[in-house]
């Protein structure tokens, strides 16, 4: 189980994923730890919706508030991304490393991506978070 510690608070990331997962929209849910200059670390989470559940506009806004309201405002992801498939490996596990490492902007250091079920996903989170490839 991972801790994220923000601004003196220890955070469970599966408290918080659990949190996200109670909202109706989301079908599974992967939290990592972010650097941040002010708080040291800060919340980012990945949220799969899900099927026939369409993202729409302030959706991640209602997300935060999910987590706001189950845990508490010091809680509250900074950012929240909603993707179609997170990186996992061939039995199912989210390699919440890779997660990690994009939205510190280390994605060239991911390190061994072949044991992923589908490594073609890796392009499109680095898109997604950063808006490049």
């Amino acid at each position: 189980d991972d801790v994220i510690n923000v601004s003196g608070h220890r955070l469970s990331t599966a408290e918080i994923e659990s949190a996200l997962i109670l909202h109706h929209s989301v079908a599974e849910a992967a939290v990592v730890g972010g650097q941040d200059d002010l708080t040291g670390q800060c919340i980012h989470a990945y949220a799969t919706l899900k099927p026939n559940i369409e993202d729409s506009e302030g959706l991640d806004k209602e997300l935060a508030l999910q987590v706001r309201k189950v845990i508490g405002p010091f809680a509250t992801p900074k950012k929240i991304y909603i993707v179609n498939d997170p990186p996992k490996t061939r039995s199912g596990k989210i390699m919440r490393r890779i997660l990690r490492k994009i939205v510190n902007g280390e994605q060239d250091s991911l390190g061994d991506i072949s044991t992923l079920a589908e490594p073609a996903v890796v392009p499109h989170l680095i898109e997604r978070v950063h808006g490049k490839k």
